[in-house]
């Protein structure tokens, strides 16, 4: 099927060409995120991330625990999920992403996962891992900016609400 999506004469402005499906609209939402976060791009802000984060895991119907892996400047080297769960947990083991982080070379990462049940508030093992996982990161020297539980159009930001 062609792009129904054509540029218009204004930048970042969009003529359609035709009646659209709300799957194509969100492939187009996707696409545009995806070329804003694209490798050695800087993240310049929580709201960035967000974003792109709530595209990748707000329509999972099973638990995906998701990293961003920045260099010393903040920009991006990978962003990929490191770990698949069920519909209300995900094993992550704190050995696994020390190793993905040291291979990668990263010195911070962003952490994140969902929640199909729609609830964004962080559970007791939420706040568990993501403390093992700041600690085990702590030891060589990897920053810990922001772990987000994305809960359809729900979010949960452990920064901002001081919980980092």
């Amino acid at each position: 099927m062609n792009n129904p999506f054509q540029v218009h004469e204004l930048p970042g402005h969009f003529l359609i060409l035709r009646p659209v499906t709300e799957a194509e609209i969100v492939a187009m939402a996707k696409h545009l995120i995806a070329q804003q976060f694209i490798r050695g791009q800087a993240l310049t802000s929580p709201d960035d991330a967000r974003e792109f984060l709530m595209l990748e895991l707000a329509h999972l119907e099973h638990e995906v625990f998701y990293c961003i892996f920045l260099d010393n400047q903040h920009r991006i080297i990978e962003a990929e999920a490191c770990f698949q769960g069920t519909i209300d947990c995900a094993n992550v083991y704190p050995r696994e992403l020390v190793k993905r982080t040291l291979q990668l070379n990263a010195r911070a990462v962003i952490l994140a996962h969902n929640h199909p049940s729609g609830l964004a508030e962080p559970s007791e093992a939420d706040r568990a891992i993501t403390r093992k996982l700041i600690d085990a990161l702590n030891l060589v020297e990897v920053r810990v900016l922001d772990h987000f539980i994305i809960a359809g159009i729900e979010q949960f930001s452990f920064a901002e609400r001081g919980l980092l």
